[in-house]
């Protein structure tokens, strides 16, 4: 009796399911295919922004631009380039993967949107921020795109003087990790675990103690009080994997789900292989700046001084209690590709319950440009 049970009531509720795709089926078509919501008359400033981050999440861009209440202001290049960036880079292939609205101010013509923009890439999420003027026009309203326009550097000579390693290999056929030379000497300088909320995190520095460039890593492996592995990870992109003679990098490697108290020691494996690099390109840091309000930060501005486009710029940061203690190792991918001559913005975030302890810090970036590694 109860299988007839469930099974009439099944019947029903896909008759009922079937009625609605087939009245509304493409709402029902947009939301399983993860809509945040349906582009709709721009009757309020919020549906406005509403719709407009939809069109944008859907690659709609035409559509998006077509929208725009001050469209004649640059072309519709101009704005797949503002959001895509003007070269390659994380934002090229980067995935919108939802969004928020947040009502700043509002009167009968016009209002102030906050727009969060939370994107997705290969190395991770990203967020932009962008303050919208919306405006009225008859009975919808449509959004002012506040245009961040790619400054055009005039056409110069740049020196190039920089130190470059090549590496020459005993034969075609021999594989890049096959090596018949000896292995750069790497040394781990400094390392220290300690317990987050997600698990263990065990963070430290490499120095290449050689005269010759290498491409480095590093691997922890937990084991117990018993002497028994516990888990075994590698630090993947929270390195500068090449490193040029005298270089340090930081590394930070994440045990989620341990607790430091499992662990009675820890076994490290730092790696090395030669290979050819360059000193170039040279990002330079500048108006660095600690922040500790309103979210605890490191600030500043990346100038790249070479005369190649850096595609993607990964900052890496070591920050230190006031008696050189290793405190925290943070980094942030730069979305937009660094051009010549052309300060960038980063941000680099720091967790709150450690930001009072910070001193002092230091930060490098490693790059990568079309045909070069980082």
């Amino acid at each position: 009796m109860k299988g007839i049970l469930l099974a009439v009531v099944l019947f029903i509720a896909t008759i009922g399911l079937l009625v609605i795709g087939t009245l509304s089926p493409i709402p029902t078509a947009v939301y399983y295919a993860g809509g945040k919501s349906l582009t709709r008359a721009s009757s309020t400033p919020q549906d406005a922004v509403e719709n407009l981050a939809v069109q944008i999440r859907q690659r709609s861009f035409g559509d998006a631009y077509g929208s725009l209440a001050n469209r004649a202001e640059f072309t519709e290049p101009e704005f797949v380039q503002d959001l895509t960036g003007n070269t390659l880079s994380l934002r090229t292939f980067a995935t919108l993967e939802d969004f928020e609205t947040q009502p700043l101010h509002e009167s009968a013509d016009d209002a102030e949107m906050l727009l969060k923009l939370h994107w997705s890439t290969v190395v991770g999420p990203y967020e932009t921020t962008r303050d919208l003027h919306v405006v009225r026009n008859g009975d919808r309203w449509a959004v002012d795109w506040p245009l961040v326009k790619a400054p055009h550097v005039p056409p110069q000579v740049i020196p190039v003087n920089y130190l470059r390693w090549d590496v020459i290999y005993s034969g075609a056929g021999d594989d890049w990790g096959a090596q018949d030379v000896q292995a750069p000497r790497i040394r781990i300088v400094d390392m220290r675990p300690v317990n987050r909320a997600e698990g263990v995190v065990v963070m430290g520095e490499l120095l290449n103690e050689d005269i010759v460039p290498a491409f480095v890593g590093v691997r922890a492996t937990l084991l117990s009080k018993s002497g028994s592995p516990i888990a075994s990870e590698g630090a993947f992109d929270m390195i500068s994997h090449t490193l040029l003679p005298k270089q340090v990098t930081p590394f930070l490697i994440r045990f989620p789900n341990v607790d430091l108290s499992q662990v009675g020691s820890i076994r490290m494996g730092p790696i090395s292989v030669l290979v050819s690099a360059s000193a170039d390109p040279v990002v330079e840091i500048e108006n660095q700046k600690y922040n500790l309000d309103p979210e605890a930060s490191l600030t500043g501005q990346l100038s790249n001084q070479s005369g190649q486009t850096v595609n993607i710029a990964h900052v890496l940061s070591t920050f230190y209690d006031k008696n050189g203690q290793l405190v925290w190792v943070a980094g942030q991918y730069v979305d937009r590709a660094l051009p010549p001559q052309t300060p960038v913005d980063f941000s680099v975030q720091v967790p709150e319950d450690l930001a009072k302890q910070i001193s002092s810090e230091r930060t490098i970036v490693a790059t990568y440009s079309s045909g070069n590694s980082l």
